[in-house]
């Protein structure tokens, strides 16, 4: 108590002095006027104005932060509910692309089915059509041997009926002789003696085609009855023509020196050992003989006179 007495009494004394020196203040300056004086004491009043209104701002900032706090719980609210319904309207999205693609593999998948069958078929449909085209050209070649063999029919009929009257059945009449041809797949291919021993048993002997109008007859014979898918070594035909007695020597079996032959080019080469002669169909007739041996198995060609000849 005395301590608050004490400072009381100071503060007292301090104001007094105060007091008296604003009045011999005034005193000694008479020029300050009262409204100056006013202004020195509201300016001694001054911070207990300036607290309140540190206080006033102060509840003005707080007031502001909770405003700010509450409008910044309600947009994170607000936030929290938009940023949910956007993943549910994303996730919805999704569902129905994912549905789409789905619908749309499925639909790729059947269409690729249906191409693999179009093309199988397509596939099908063209080795059928080259079945066809095969079938079509093999039935064109059999169309044209059998008009070659019609037309070599009609040809043969005149040597034919002549045959029938002056050869034995089966045998060609040509150049005032008769010839057989073994041209029939029932008599397999035989060796130059055994064909000859076939010739000698009708009554003749291996074809001596001494002449270029024999050879000339006997090549478009053959040519007429030759078979194109055959290989050229088994369409020729045995003639009665070798040159077993001296290499190089051919002779005829009536005994006859070759005088003019109608070799292939090449030919007679003797290539492993051959000394029987055979002519073949090919289309230049100056060109039609080989030289075989003698073992090999050909058709052959049997001569014999006419009837009327006899």
């Amino acid at each position: 108590m005395e301590d608050g007495e004490n400072s009381g009494g100071t503060f007292d004394s301090a104001y007094n002095k105060l007091i008296s020196q604003e009045d011999f203040s005034a005193d000694e300056h008479p020029l300050y006027s009262n409204q100056e004086k006013r202004h020195v004491s509201m300016s001694m009043v001054r911070p207990e104005s300036s607290l309140n209104h540190y206080k006033v701002l102060t509840v003005s900032l707080a007031v502001l932060a909770v405003i700010l706090l509450a409008v910044d719980i309600g947009l994170g609210v607000y936030y929290g509910k938009l940023t949910d319904q956007t993943i549910t309207d994303i996730s919805s999205e999704v569902a129905k692309l994912q549905a789409t693609y789905n619908t749309a593999i499925q639909r790729r998948d059947e269409v690729k089915k249906q191409l693999a069958t179009v093309i199988t078929e397509q596939q099908l449909t063209k080795w059928e059509l080259e079945h066809q085209k095969s079938r079509t050209k093999y039935y064109e070649k059999e169309t044209d041997k059998i008009q070659i063999g019609i037309s070599t029919l009609k040809s043969h009929v005149p040597m034919i009926k002549e045959g029938c009257r002056h050869c034995l059945p089966g045998w060609t009449f040509m150049n005032s002789m008769c010839y057989y041809f073994a041209f029939s797949d029932v008599l397999s291919r035989r060796s130059w003696q055994n064909a000859r021993q076939f010739c000698t048993k009708q009554g003749g002997d291996l074809a001596v085609i001494d002449s270029r109008e024999k050879h000339l007859s006997v090549s478009e014979l053959m040519n007429n009855y030759q078979d194109p898918s055959r290989p050229i070594d088994q369409t020729g035909f045995w003639i009665g023509l070798r040159d077993v007695e001296e290499e190089g020597t051919w002779k005829w079996l009536d005994g006859t020196r070759l005088m003019e032959g109608y070799w292939n080019d090449g030919e007679p080469n003797n290539q492993g050992n051959e000394d029987c002669a055979a002519t073949y169909p090919r289309s230049n007739p100056f060109k039609a003989w080989n030289d075989a041996p003698c073992n090999y198995e050909l058709k052959w060609i049997c001569e014999m006179a006419p009837k009327s000849a006899s």
